[in-house]
């Protein structure tokens, strides 16, 4: 980030700076052209003719030069124009003389704002004294913000050209790199556990010599290893879907990817004795996506379900579509989720009850998929609850093939309820 940012004041810085020794060079050719003409007129004695041709050159020369000047300054601006960092810039006078769109708001602005043009005329009044500075700014909002203000002197090669503030707001880059170290943490205390139970299992194997006790610790060792490699089965289906931003969509049937789905997770529907019911899933919706990704999402709103859900009762997957999108719901009749907690269940390894998810061995990865999969076909996924009564996740997709709710089934489509667990 820093390189970054001293590359782009260093370009900037560059630009001025020829602007400056540009309008000098202006000066000193005008200055030449002007005193030739008075020593010729001395020594020659030259007619009023060639006193007028002396002021032509003089004429043209400042007009080239003012043209070479405009085109510089217009070039400058639009560089400025273009890049997102707010940029102001003071000449040798300590006058302002270039203020990009991004840093307008500043000069205009109050409270916040008004702070930040504070920082920003105090860092270029020590630039203009030769002192580089750099300041973070905290702004607390709403909504908060982050702001590097960095300020250069200029110099054009013979003196002070002025100074340059750049005000890059890093708010955004902040909030990623702490997203990246939750996660390092989080994935790391994931592995650490299961692998640290199986080097523990190991070792109490070896001394064991009771084969009843070493088959039920052989079986625990299996279950920890069953974990480590969901755990890796999931980061790299989530590595895959985050990488396919814009993926290959064809027409799919809702039935045909539910039905795939509730296939996945039989075993976890059977093993907890959970009924599937999909009667209300619509043969006729159909929408564009990537099958592989969306089945994936749909997969693990049940697997999602069936584990929260209390051993012997139903999950419920309906369908519903209008002219502009297909909804994709399901139903569980579980523990519920808290209100406070209903905007964090996307994030990655976000738990809401942590020892009741190391009992069904969650990864807590499987809602951050069905997000990434929502965002990658330009839908969304929402949740509804109540503590004691359940959840209802809802996957709403771009209806992009005219599915609607009384349409009849396309050639293809599976029909009729599938149950699982009973």
């Amino acid at each position: 980030m820093e390189v970054l940012l001293a590359a782009v004041a260093v370009v900037l810085a560059a630009l001025v700076a020829r602007s400056a020794a540009g309008r000098r060079h202006l000066q000193r050719r005008v200055h030449e052209l002007v005193q030739r003409s008075e020593v010729g007129g001395d020594r020659h004695g030259s007619s009023p003719q060639a006193s007028i041709t002396d002021l032509e050159r003089v004429t043209s020369a400042v007009a080239d030069e003012r043209d070479q000047a405009r085109a510089g300054a217009a070039r400058l601006a639009q560089a400025l124009a273009a890049i997102p960092q707010g940029v102001v810039v003071w000449d040798e006078d300590g006058r302002e003389v270039l203020r990009n769109p991004a840093a307008v708001a500043y000069a205009s602005g109050r409270h916040a704002d008004a702070l930040v043009e504070q920082a920003v005329s105090e860092l270029l009044g020590a630039a203009m004294e030769g002192r580089p500075q750099r300041r973070t700014l905290d702004l607390y909002g709403p909504p908060r913000r982050v702001l590097l203000i960095s300020a250069f002197p200029l110099d054009d090669g013979e003196e002070g050209a002025g100074a340059i503030v750049v005000v890059d707001d890093v708010s955004e880059r902040g909030r990623l790199e702490a997203m990246r170290r939750d996660f390092v943490a989080n994935i790391s205390h994931e592995l650490k556990t299961p692998v640290g139970a199986m080097g523990l299992l190991a070792d109490t194997i070896a001394s064991e010599d009771d084969p009843a006790v070493t088959r039920r610790l052989a079986h625990r060792m299996t279950g920890e290893a069953l974990r480590v490699g969901r755990i890796i089965d999931d980061l790299l289906d989530l590595t895959r879907i985050e990488a396919e931003e814009a993926p290959r969509r064809e027409p799919v049937g809702v039935r045909t990817v539910v039905d795939e789905a509730v296939e996945r997770v039989r075993p976890l529907s059977g093993a907890r004795h959970i009924l599937v019911d999909t009667d209300e899933v619509r043969p006729g919706h159909w929408v564009r996506a990537d099958e592989r990704q969306l089945v994936s999402a749909v997969a693990n709103l049940l697997e999602n379900a069936c584990k929260y859900s209390d051993e012997g009762s139903t999950v419920e997957v309906r369908s519903r579509a209008d002219a502009t999108s297909v909804e994709i719901s399901v139903h569980d009749h579980g523990i519920g989720i808290p209100g406070r907690d209903l905007e964090r269940v996307f994030e990655r390894f976000y738990r809401v009850d942590r020892a009741r998810s190391r009992g069904t061995g969650g990864t807590g990865l499987g809602l951050a998929i069905v997000r990434h999969v929502a965002t990658n076909h330009q839908g969304q996924v929402s949740v509804a609850s109540r503590e004691g009564e359940g959840s209802v996740f809802t996957l709403r997709l771009p209806n992009g093939v005219g599915s609607v709710d009384d349409e009849a089934p396309r050639v293809g489509e599976a029909a009729g309820p599938v149950a699982t667990g009973r």
